[in-house]
């Protein structure tokens, strides 16, 4: 068999390799039911479905053709990872509020086809999103604005 969309095969075993980690790692703890989750709830069931699309993918991979990979792009990666890293240091003492715009502005200009116009709204429309469902609706113990601000 002759891959005929390499990008469709290399995503597709990426999928597989991190829905398969997510499963076992949820394998050491309890698993509960659809309306008492436990802690392996949603990384066995995330796993489950990205085990699901990367062998969507893989099997596509061979059947329909597609364009091969393009240059690596170090330069997007390191962006998305210092953003990740500095939202991770931030948000504890700015809040989530401030922290969040700093991560999509800095991922978002990762893209060759960043524009700030639609990425400051993706950032106040992600925030206002995150605030409601994590902060306010689940309860997560994060600060709305952290301790460095005062808040």
């Amino acid at each position: 068999m002759m891959i005929r969309s390499t990008k469709d095969f290399w995503a597709g075993l990426v999928y597989i390799s991190f829905g398969s980690t997510a499963i076992l790692v949820g394998r050491d703890y309890q698993m509960g039911t659809a309306f008492r989750m436990g802690p392996a709830y949603f990384p066995t069931i995330l796993g489950g479905l990205l085990v699901v699309i990367g062998a969507i993918s893989v099997i596509r991979s061979f059947i329909a053709v597609g364009a091969p990979i393009g240059r690596f792009a170090i330069q997007g990666l390191l962006l998305v990872s210092a953003a990740i890293f500095l939202f991770a240091f931030l948000v504890r003492g700015l809040g989530v509020a401030l922290a969040l715009p700093i991560l999509v502005i800095i991922s978002a200009y990762a893209s060759t086809r960043f524009r700030w116009g639609p990425t400051l709204i993706m950032a106040v429309g992600l925030t206002v999103f995150c605030v409601l469902v994590f902060l306010e609706g689940l309860g997560i113990p994060l600060p709305m604005l952290g301790p460095w601000l005062g808040g």
